[in-house]
């Protein structure tokens, strides 16, 4: 049905354990002329069918695949996917009728669609496709989206810096209706605004649910920093759940007026939302006597890549220590990282010497993962990448 791919002896147990990546050394044989991105059939050494896939000729990971069944990927194939994708966020309480209409439909391999995320915010979808073999197949996911949802615009954010590996271009562009304009959706009741065109990823940081629940709870009655803010979503919570006032430092102006405007669609804006424009590594370098109870440290993945990793690690570790100055003789400070290459080892060795050396002790509170609509497959242990520890300090 589709040209076939072979591996070599005794490479075939991560498909067998339907792990998705395919490295290029554990493949014999490749057809010759086959396209980047062509869908394949995997055959283990001895030519038994292992499931199919999308071939990449420019990655390490040569081989994605969507299926370990020999099956047409078709129209159908697709809505069922996303069929079944949706129906398992409805376990989770996210969609339409809950209180959460925002939240993440396809996170890629965790969803048995390698290269694509879907995020649903309300009745607008914005999705991002990674991978060449993805980027063929598009027309089929457009259609397989359209079918399944009905959405009132599709907007695609594939500026992702990880296509040119792929070959591909980065792009960002309407494929159903008018470029949205900032969509409103609930989350866990509350209102909140993403900016699928202008704002960062699709448009939301819908991965932090769970934390923000957490604010919420552990809000009450205090003072709180929120560093890189971006549209205030953790202030948002932390008031919704009685924060006596909160202060936003972020360096983008229209990042911080969003989240003016999410403050005021849920009745907190005025002198309990404050904003600062300020770059947090120049601001937490500075001379600051005020401390707060409650601080909240959520940088953007300072490690991209493995390259990157020393480089990081010495700023996650300068922003920690500077923010637990900050924090009152018994407040909380919560710390967050997206980056895969920061892993919660990393995290916790980071916190050991930003703790000692800034003066105090951090007793555990909670550790806090990606909320549920973006899955850790146990067949795909990659896909956990957010991690947050909260603790409450203690000054020695």
């Amino acid at each position: 049905m589709y040209p076939v791919v072979t591996l070599k002896q005794r490479k075939e147990a991560t498909v067998i354990h339907r792990h998705p990546w395919l490295f290029s050394g554990a493949l014999s044989s490749v057809p010759e002329g086959l396209e980047q991105g062509s869908l394949v059939e995997v055959r283990d050494a001895a030519g038994r069918p292992l499931g199919v896939g999308t071939y990449s000729a420019t990655s390490s990971i040569a081989v994605r695949v969507l299926d370990f069944r020999t099956v047409e990927i078709d129209g159908v194939w697709f809505a069922g996917r996303l069929r079944a994708a949706d129906e398992r966020r409805q376990i989770m309480g996210y969609g339409p009728g809950t209180d959460t209409t925002g939240y993440r439909v396809v996170f890629g391999e965790a969803d048995g669609l390698p290269g694509l995320v879907v995020d649903r915010y309300d009745d607008v979808l914005v999705i991002q496709v990674s991978t060449s073999g993805m980027n063929r197949l598009k027309p089929l996911v457009l259609h397989a989206l359209e079918a399944v949802f009905s959405p009132r615009a599709i907007y695609e954010r594939s500026d992702l810096p990880s296509r040119k590996e792929e070959g591909l271009p980065e792009m960002a562009h309407a494929l159903l209706g008018d470029p949205p304009e900032p969509v409103l959706f609930d989350e866990h009741g509350l209102k909140f605004l993403s900016d699928p065109v202008d704002g960062q990823k699709t448009g939301f940081f819908l991965d932090q649910k769970d934390l923000r629940l957490w604010l919420r709870r552990l809000a009450s009655g205090r003072r709180m920093l929120n560093l890189f803010s971006y549209t205030g979503a953790h202030s948002v919570a932390a008031l919704a759940g009685g924060t006596v006032s909160t202060l936003n430092v972020d360096i983008s102006p229209s990042a911080l007026a969003m989240g003016q405007r999410q403050a005021e669609l849920n009745g907190m804006g005025g002198d309990r939302f404050v904003t600062e424009q300020a770059d947090v590594f120049q601001w937490l370098a500075a001379e600051r006597p005020e401390r707060y109870s409650l601080v909240v440290l959520d940088p953007p993945a300072l490690i991209k890549s493995a390259k990157d990793a020393e480089q990081g690690r010495k700023a996650y570790h300068f922003l920690c220590r500077a923010a637990l100055r900050l924090v009152e003789d018994g407040g909380l400070f919560v710390f967050s990282s997206c980056s895969h290459h920061f892993t919660e080892d990393d995290l916790a060795f980071t916190l050991r010497r930003a703790s000692v050396q800034a003066g105090v002790v951090l007793d555990p509170i909670a550790n806090v993962r990606q909320s549920a609509d973006h899955p850790v497959s146990v067949y795909f242990p990659e896909s956990a990448y957010l991690k947050t520890f909260i603790a409450q300090v203690r000054r020695t």
